[in-house]
This record gives C-alpha cells, structure tokens and sequence, in this order.
C-alpha cells in the first residue's frame, strides 16, 4: 500500500467523526436542493437554459459552458474549505461535502435537463445521483450487479426502483466521504502552510467535477425536451 493510501486510511476515521451525518438523506437533499436551486445559485434547469441562450442554442457549446462554470465553483469551495489543519475538520469537512455535492448534482442535472430529461422523475434523479460516482465505480458496481445499470439506463428504465434511491444515495455518500479523507492528506502539510491545503481542495474538488462533467457529457443521449421559461 502506498503511504498516500495509508494516511488515506488514517484520516478516514476523523473524516467520518466530523461528518457523521452523510447519509442517503443528505444526499437526496443536496440533489433537491441543486434542482431547485438554493441561495445565489439558481435552478439546475434555469442555469441550463442560461447557457443555452448565451450560445445561441448550441447544446455542445451549453454543455461546455456549464462544465468550465462548475469547476470553478468545485474549485472555489475546495478552496475556502481546505484551508487551515486538522483542527478546522469539524467545521471544514461537512461543509466541503455539502458544497461539493450540491455543485456536482447542479452540473450533473443542468446537463440532464439539456439533453430533455425530466428532473422531476424519480429515475432521473437516481441517474443524477449515479453519475456522481465517475464511470470506474459505476463500471463496477454493475460488473458485481449491486447496480442495474449506468445512469442512462436507469433515467429510461421502464420502471422506478424505490429501493434504488437508498442504494445510490447511500453509494455517493461513501464515495464522497472516501474523496474527502483522501484530499485531507494535504493537511500534513497544511498544518505549517495552510495555503497548501486550500490549493489541493480546490485542484481536486475541481478536476473530480470536470471528470464527472465530461462522463454525463458522454453517457446522456439527447432526448425530446421542454425548454423552461422564465
């Protein structure tokens, strides 16, 4: 084992005991909270169509443009969240994983909505919620079959899974717990340089977006959509 992978491994107990309540909930929280927009941030849908009219209807370019948008703003709370030491984890971690999958959700469902998915349908949501994991987990929990499918099979899956929705969400919130104890190893160093630790937040909550952006990108197939007015 690497000593990356096993200071990784020393972390995660402390990341866990500063965020002891990432569960499904919180998740399908975020998710909700990222469709309907929360605060400065409007509506996945809204931010959509923004794009779209600011280049002229071109998808492609829309897309992009959301993309480059939500890596900066992964980028800009990886920044604010990681700085400082240890002894910053129970404020800094809960709150770098709330913003974090709140960014993700918005830009995996602005996409959605893009490509005429329905928001409001459960089985979109389940696949907003799967695309959060990145194409390799997602591989691998359909190769083990804890999944029925990548998140474009389940948004055109002829039927709603209830029981689905607690798996996924339950996935994300392991996957985004992992993600976080694995970025805190920059506060051994952090400790004495404190910048240290906001730059890697933000390099990898931003390139972690950008990946998760560019597998929506490829794995939603264009379908009939309603555009929303203002």
């Amino acid at each position: 084992m690497s000593l990356a992978k096993r200071l990784g491994a020393g972390l995660g107990p402390k990341v866990t005991e500063a965020a002891p309540h990432l569960t499904a909930s919180f998740v399908h929280q975020a998710l909700d909270r990222a469709i309907r927009g929360v605060g400065p941030l409007d509506s996945a849908a809204m931010a959509a169509e923004r794009q779209l009219d600011e280049h002229h209807g071109d998808e492609k370019a829309a897309v992009k443009a959301l993309i480059e948008s939500h890596v900066r703003l992964a980028g800009a709370q990886g920044f604010l969240t990681n700085l400082g030491g240890l002894a910053t984890m129970p404020v800094a971690v809960p709150a770098n994983i709330g913003g974090l999958a709140l960014i993700q959700c918005r830009l995996v469902a602005a996409i959605a909505h893009l490509r005429g998915y329905d928001l409001a349908e459960p089985r979109v949501r389940d696949a907003v919620l799967t695309a959060l994991l990145g194409e390799e987990r997602v591989h691998e929990l359909v190769r083990r079959t804890k999944l029925p499918g990548p998140p474009m099979a389940l948004a055109t899956a002829p039927v709603h899974d209830p029981d689905l929705d607690t798996l996924v969400a339950n996935e994300v919130a392991a996957e985004l717990m992992t993600r976080i104890a694995g970025k805190r190893l920059a506060y051994t160093v952090g400790r004495r340089t404190p910048i240290v630790g906001g730059v890697v937040g933000a390099g990898t909550d931003g390139y972690a977006t950008w990946r998760i952006g560019r597998y929506v990108d490829v794995e939603l197939l264009p379908r009939p959509r309603r555009r929303v007015t203002r």
